[in-house]
């Protein structure tokens, strides 16, 4: 069974080498589905809690939220970079309160003082799909990401294949030691 969350991405982007009216800069409404599965936890009758799954995606993915995301060898790259050195809000700003940790993996960097997402390819929805799994698939038994952005929408299935043992109170994460960091439910061996 599976227990499902959206979330509200706003973004910018371009296809930069794209002939077409993507390659110019230009921002989306993004809406992204995640899928988890797994059994029902009998103690909770439920398979993950969804403001759970929402708020262990948002940790990550918030950093692509009212973001500038470019391909790492986008010429506008260095530009934007240099513009918002000479306003003072590359290391951030004051109002740029709504950020996610820095990440940096083989298919993207976020910068979260700038606002900025780097990728290896392209963003498009595939390559959004690709990057949501990749960050978040030792978190979560992800077994579908759906994501529509503008009329365009993707999706991918993935085979679950995390043991996650879970609280019988509230449906979340045990730690490494057994304990549940919500309600503080001790598992016993």
């Amino acid at each position: 069974m599976r227990s499902i969350t959206t979330l509200d991405l706003q973004y910018a982007h371009r296809f930069y080498k794209f002939k077409g009216e993507a390659q110019y800069l230009h921002g989306h409404s993004g809406l992204l589905t995640i899928e988890v599965e797994d059994t029902i936890n009998d103690g909770v009758n439920m398979v993950f809690p969804c403001n759970e799954i929402k708020k262990i995606a948002w940790e990550v993915l918030k950093n692509f939220d009212h973001a500038l995301i470019l391909r790492e060898d986008d010429p506008l790259l260095p530009a934007i970079l240099s513009v918002y050195e000479e306003t003072g809000i590359k290391n951030g700003a004051p109002q740029n309160t709504m950020k996610g940790e820095a990440f940096k993996t083989e298919l993207a960097t976020a910068y979260p003082d700038s606002r900025l997402v780097v990728t290896k390819e392209t963003l498009t929805i595939e390559g959004m799909i690709k990057i949501v799994y990749d960050l978040l698939k030792d978190k979560l038994n992800i077994a579908k990401i759906t994501f529509t952005s503008g009329v365009n929408v993707g999706s991918a299935e993935f085979e679950t294949k995390n043991n996650i043992d879970r609280c019988p109170l509230c449906g979340i994460f045990l730690d490494e030691n057994g304990l549940c960091p919500k309600c503080g439910y001790q598992k016993k061996n």
